[in-house]
């Protein structure tokens, strides 16, 4: 189902779904409450939803879908503004599947640029719903913890993360203590214009101080850098946050594996890693390339992530030393921080 204010995005981004012969567009609507009324006869698999819309504006309907029960994944489209943007963050914490980015603003008519990642990721949010449906019973059974490691004398922590990653680093970001005593890095798959307002959302709640990295930023502790949309972060031997605009890796750019191979050669035994939800693989050769450099590994377990690809992949390495589920990660990267490798 495809919702948008806007004639023309509805026809442009129905015909770009119908083009696909294992997809069609059961139904269109104008605005949330035209969404509401829909769904009340209509459930479809999958749900595009603009952000900015009158009457009622996606995040509005977002959050009268979860009272109304209904657990149907949806990809929000969002304009590049810093209003867009903050509701885009808004609407992932209140549970949006992923976002899209509208590439010139509330009309775009070269949406057809995004087309290849928007019909990746309606794929993605069908198959994580059918696989939630088919294994509901199961979904907190108890995990598998894999430890092949003690603890090292950890002095940094490096985070990765893709679809379902802001809700998850939200969740464990807000749960570290204020003395922590280690810089924290984070490599979150975002497109350019989002990050600022997801490290200004994540800095009001938490007890760190989350930023947005900039170049030539020396490295403190107490502190978290989240890699800004459209660049690779690295860590110099220096201890300062160099952006960088090599090629994409995996096709995105902030990746996870750049940020990790910087941060192994900078920390070796003393870097703790973490590869929460996403699609795809990045951060799995990363992960491999700390271990070899004598650092700590967690992976998030199957059985809370939104996208089960990259931990999947970081864990067949099998270069992973611990396997947690997402409410129990910041507790334990804490404890493995505060334990200095005794």
């Amino acid at each position: 189902m495809v919702v948008d204010d806007s004639a023309l995005m509805r026809k442009i981004i129905s015909d770009m779904i119908n083009n696909e012969e294992d997809m069609e567009v059961v139904a269109v609507a104008k605005n949330g409450e035209e969404l509401l009324e829909k769904l009340e006869a209509i459930k479809p698999q999958v749900i595009t939803l603009d952000v900015e819309m009158p009457k009622m504006d996606g995040i509005t309907a977002l959050k009268e879908m979860k009272k109304r029960n209904l657990d149907i994944p949806v990809i929000m489209l969002s304009s590049i503004s810093n209003q867009g943007a903050r509701q885009t963050i808004d609407c992932l914490e209140k549970g949006a599947f992923d976002f899209l980015a509208k590439p010139s603003g509330t009309i775009s008519l070269d949406i057809e640029k995004v087309k290849n990642d928007l019909i990746e990721k309606i794929r993605a949010a069908y198959d994580s719903n059918y696989e939630l449906k088919k294994n509901n019973e199961n979904i907190y059974k108890p995990y598998i913890k894999k430890i092949t490691s003690a603890s090292k004398n950890i002095k940094a922590v490096a985070i990765g993360a893709s679809t379902g990653g802001p809700k998850a680093l939200y969740s464990i970001i807000t749960k570290l203590p204020p003395d922590l005593d280690v810089p924290v890095f984070v490599v979150q798959h975002m497109p350019v214009g989002f990050t600022k307002a997801f490290a200004e959302r994540l800095n009001k709640n938490s007890k760190l101080k989350v930023i947005e990295a900039e170049e030539n930023q020396s490295v403190e502790n107490n502190t978290v850098y989240i890699a800004p949309g459209g660049f690779h972060m690295i860590v110099t031997k220096e201890r300062k946050i160099h952006l960088s605009t090599e090629p994409a890796i995996w096709g995105v750019r902030p990746a996870v594996d750049k940020l990790f191979f910087s941060v192994a050669n900078v920390y070796g035994p003393n870097l703790l890693s973490v590869v929460l939800t996403g699609m795809g693989k990045d951060g799995a050769k990363g992960s491999q390339y700390i271990k070899e450099h004598g650092g700590t590994t967690f992976s998030e377990d199957e059985c809370t992530c939104t996208i089960y690809g990259m931990p999947k992949a970081a864990y067949e390495t099998g270069k992973i030393d611990l396997v947690l589920p997402l409410y129990e990660i910041a507790e334990e990267i804490v404890k493995v921080v505060r334990s200095k490798g005794r």
